[in-house]
């Protein structure tokens, strides 16, 4: 994995949340100028209801297309035009310890790209990554203000 002709991948944890559209927006943004790859990670909690596989697996399925969809109309436009590519992954688990255990295992990702809320509390993930578990990461976390502006991003990444 240490091929010097690898991309580097910008991880965008991505959720319903505007703020997480955001983040998504300003990696594109950033593979684009970066010659790099955006790759977006949900995280599905555990449902206490399903309780056979099968369910479970059609669920994460159902996940992972609502994923693609929110990443097409996001940064659609942005791929297209550059040419870089996105790929979808949906992992189950709680939310901190999924991005902790994925991020570990990928030599690739060049940084973690968390989008804050533009009010109130930043979002449990970036509470965390930015708090207990800032130094303990293997590449760099960037904060994208979930407030930006499509100017600011531009100009920004």
């Amino acid at each position: 994995m240490g091929d010097a002709g690898q991309r580097r991948t910008y991880l965008v944890i991505i959720d319903d949340s505007d703020e997480a559209r955001v983040a998504l927006r300003f990696a594109a943004r950033r593979a684009a100028k970066t010659n790099g790859r955006v790759e977006v990670l949900a995280v599905v909690e555990p449902q206490d209801f399903v309780q056979w596989g099968g369910v479970q697996a059609a669920f994460e399925e159902e996940q992972r297309l609502r994923i693609e969809g929110v990443v097409s109309a996001s940064v659609g436009e942005i791929l297209d035009e550059s040419g870089i590519s996105a790929s979808v992954v949906v992992q189950q688990g709680e939310p901190v310890k999924t991005v902790r255990d994925y991020v570990g295992t990928r030599k690739e990702i060049a940084a973690l790209v968390l989008g804050a809320a533009p009010s109130g509390h930043p979002g449990p993930l970036v509470a965390n990554f930015t708090g207990a578990d800032a130094g303990q990461l293997p590449c760099p976390v960037m904060i994208i203000p979930g407030s930006l502006s499509e100017e600011q991003l531009e100009h920004l990444s």
